[in-house]
């Protein structure tokens, strides 16, 4: 195959020690417990003295933003949320038999603009709100004492993203401790040398004031346990300075990584100085080649198949931006359930958990780094692209920052076998939002985004972005060869007058499918996929029947907070999931074009003889006026289906629509059950799904809840159904349902999914939607039953135990 060729073999971590990998050193301990926290600016908190003891005391991670009441007086971009200025304080002992190994702050991710004190001393700062940092405060560090950390979080500029951010320390924070001489954090990165093949790049770092003679030994091991290589090695490393060194594994008949059969090796690194263990990390490896062509689209480990990606924020709802793993992993299985294969993270690093479920659940992953570079785009105020936008932002951090941000988002996860891809930007060139190009002035059609106007001479000059591409891509390349830079490209049509998509490895079109056939034909060795698209059909199909498209991402996997309509307006409803995690009829409408699995779905709405568009949001609903006139849309991946009412079949057998995707009828509403009835060629039932009618809400049913989890954190995701008198649901029904808890836990929120519903999110209250919501438990630090009731006026209440356990 011709064109470029990626072969990865990359490291991700066990959850079991899942600090490691991301600092690949020392002895992590997570320090969420017990912070202090308070909204407002107060100076005299960095010092160790300060009195605390009206703060309130909060857990991490922590998101303080989605805790606030929603109000029209913020901006629409972020869900109508507040940011501020906000204060962490927290107490450490530092044992004094420690005095001889370094202590290190990590943080996984500070929103934003953060600074740290160590006993009154600033040890450092960082504004990019979604990047991992760490400091070494050994200096300020006083052994066999109290230590007082100090964090200050400035998210004043509330309006500075065109989505939900949130606010404060909303990932885990770590404690390190290492000897003098270590592996440097992400210091461990594996090349691919082939399919049965490693190459282990190690960095040590020597903090001492000593020479050091240092022995690696590197074990990679199966998942039965067994050790399949190992290779040592000997290297010195001067004082106070950073060595080198690499270092081959082999492996025969290795067992590679892939979407269906993601295999995963543990790889453990030993550091030994005088014939003793002084660092060590483990971690997990995998194998796995993929390639892009110019003509023949994407093929992983020599298998050509479609990218069928979905685009994601970071947030969870109710949950704001402090989203606990096991909420990753249940919304990355249900979108796996619809034939998804890949995932962007739009448009920046998010949180290490999510990763690491990608690596283990089988997921693709397009990593991108920035929403803009170097100057603002527009942030909707009163309504998404309403009224007059704001311009706050990152851009004023770009200049000092905007590197080191991408080296360190590519140092820290460069080692996990889902990342495909790097994209250093998201419609950095949106026309005139802010570059702009004289080919903007005239009637050019082939623009498909609102271009804001002709040609604006005084805005910046779009020939400034092949420039800042080149750097970006360099910097890339400097940390991981191994994989393509990309970018999301808004305006192409301007883009292709600059430098910028020459600089890029694989080109993502934003919503730019008429230009795939014409562009392919004009830069004949340009790799085409879609970076951002609509859920339609159409756009599907020119993924599908072009070869040379690569695959697409769609706006967007699951809803979110912020970019919102407006008021009332929490966010975004373009996902396939809603802000729940459950499933929405267009998640259906994909799964029928995405799904190997046989599957059918029905939904209905009034039939209207004006408004014939067949919609892919339709309810399965079948509750209706007598004799109304109702359209059963169908998704299905089945070859034909037929339509059941009360067991007689309605109309004709109908074949698959391949122009819109839908099968549908137009019927008269009777009360009873209705079904549909997939068929395969030969006219064999393949699959089947009912609705029926129901009757007034009767009861509250829980629908799925963990019953074990772990006393440490754990979490327990209850999923609560208004059902009728014969257990049906009740989707009409908007019931309020009231948690109360038993035992050692906390509710973390309840989410019912209603955009509109921009009430109290911080009580135990919440009115249903579409007669459901979930319920987020998560355990404290005690061993034992957990009972969780809830209730409603008028309806049966419904109630679940919890083991919680070491």
């Amino acid at each position: 195959m011709k064109g470029i060729i990626f072969l990865i073999s990359a490291i991700s971590m066990f959850y079991a020690v899942s600090a490691f990998a991301q600092l690949s050193f020392g002895q992590p301990e997570k320090i969420n417990e017990g912070w202090k926290f308070v909204l407002r600016d107060q100076a005299e908190a960095k010092l160790q003295d300060f009195d605390d003891k009206a703060w309130q005391t909060v857990d991490l991670p922590h998101d303080w933003s989605v805790k606030q009441p929603y109000s029209p007086t913020y901006a629409s971009c972020t869900g109508f949320l507040p940011g501020g200025i906000g204060w962490y304080r927290k107490s450490l002992n530092i044992p004094q038999e420690k005095r001889d190994e370094r202590v290190y702050l990590y943080f996984e991710g500070v929103y934003n603009r953060s600074e740290v004190f160590v006993n009154g001393q600033s040890v450092g700062s960082r504004p990019n709100g979604y990047i991992s940092f760490s400091f070494d405060i050994t200096p300020f560090v006083r052994f066999g004492e109290n230590n007082i950390i100090a964090v200050r979080v400035d998210h004043s500029q509330n309006a500075d993203s065109r989505w939900y951010t949130g606010s404060g320390i909303y990932r885990d924070v770590w404690l390190v401790y290492a000897n003098p001489v270590h592996i440097a954090q992400w210091g461990v990165f594996v090349e691919p040398q082939g399919s049965t093949s490693l190459q282990v790049n190690i960095e040590i770092q020597n903090q001492s004031d000593n020479n050091a003679n240092i022995h690696i030994i590197n074990e990679l091991i199966d998942a039965s346990g067994k050790v399949a290589a190992k290779k040592s090695q000997k290297i010195q490393v001067t004082a106070q300075s950073v060595a080198t060194a690499q270092t081959q594994l082999s492996v025969k008949d290795a067992k590679m990584w892939d979407l269906d059969n993601p295999n995963l090796y543990a790889l453990k690194t030993s550091v030994l100085q005088n014939g003793k263990v002084i660092d060590e990390t483990e971690t997990q490896t995998a194998f796995r080649i993929f390639t892009f062509d110019p003509d023949e689209g994407f093929f992983l480990n020599g298998k050509n198949m479609k990218i069928k990606g979905v685009c994601l924020h970071h947030d969870a709802g109710v949950l704001g931006s402090a989203v606990p793993r096991d909420v990753w992993k249940r919304r990355l299985r249900t979108l796996k359930g619809l034939g998804v294969n890949a995932i962007r993270t739009s448009h920046n690093a998010q949180a290490p958990d999510l990763y690491d479920l990608c690596d283990e659940i089988g997921l693709l992953v397009m990593n991108e780094a920035y929403d803009e570079w170097e100057f603002p785009k527009n942030k909707w105020i009163e309504g998404w692209n309403q009224g007059t936008p704001g311009h706050q932002g990152s851009f004023d951090i770009f200049a000092q920052w905007g590197e080191q941000d991408l080296a360190d988002m590519v140092r820290r996860d460069r080692n996990h076998p889902s990342i495909f891809a790097w994209s250093i930007g998201n419609e950095v060139d949106y026309p005139n939002d802010p570059y702009s190009h004289p080919i903007l002035d005239g009637d050019n059609k082939e623009f498909t985004q609102k271009i804001f106007g002709g040609y604006k001479k005084d805005a910046p000059d779009a020939m400034r972005l092949g420039g800042i591409a080149k750097r970006l891509a360099a910097v890339v390349k400097k940390y991981d060869p191994s994989r393509p830079v990309t970018a999301g490209l808004a305006g192409v049509v301007m883009s292709n007058q600059t430098e910028y998509p020459d600089a890029l490895d694989i080109a993502g079109y934003n919503y730019t499918e008429s230009l795939y056939q014409s562009d392919h034909q004009k830069y004949p060795r340009r790799i085409i996929y879609g970076s951002e698209n609509r859920h339609d059909i159409a756009a599907w199909k020119a993924v599908k029947d072009n070869k040379h498209i690569s695959g697409q991402f769609l706006w967007t996997g699951i809803d979110y907070l912020g970019e919102s309509g407006r008021w009332p307006s929490r966010g975004s409803t373009a996902g396939l999931l809603d802000l729940g995690g459950f499933i929405k009829p267009r998640g259906y409408f994909r799964q029928s074009l995405w799904s190997d699995e046989p599957m059918i779905y029905i939904g209905t709405y009034p039939a209207n003889q004006r408004q014939r568009w067949l919609s892919t949001d339709a309810h399965p609903i079948w509750n209706y006026a007598d004799n109304q006139q109702i359209k059963v849309v169908c998704y299905t991946n089945s070859a034909k289906a037929k339509l059941l009412l009360n067991g007689k079949q309605i109309d004709e057998t109908k074949d698959y629509d391949e122009q819109t995707g839908i099968i549908y009828w137009d019927i008269p509403y009777q009360a009873g059950k209705l079904e549909a009835i997939g068929l395969n060629a030969d006219n064999k039932e393949v699959t089947r799904y009912t609705i029926q009618t129901t009757k007034r809400p009767h009861s509250l049913k829980i629908i799925s809840s963990e019953k074990v989890i772990s006393k440490d954190g754990g979490l327990a995701q209850i999923a609560v159904q208004v059902v009728d008198e014969d257990g049906l649901p009740v989707l009409l029904a908007d019931n309020e349902i009231t948690c109360v808890i038993e035992g050692e836990a906390k509710l973390l929120g309840l989410e019912a999914s209603n955009n509109t519903d921009v009430g109290d999110y911080t009580d135990n209250r919440q009115r249903a939607f579409l007669g459901r919501l979930i319920a987020y438990i998560q355990a404290t630090d005690k061993a034992g039953t957990i009972k969780v009731d809830f209730t409603a006026n008028w309806l049966k209440g419904a109630s679940v135990e919890i083991e919680t356990v070491n």
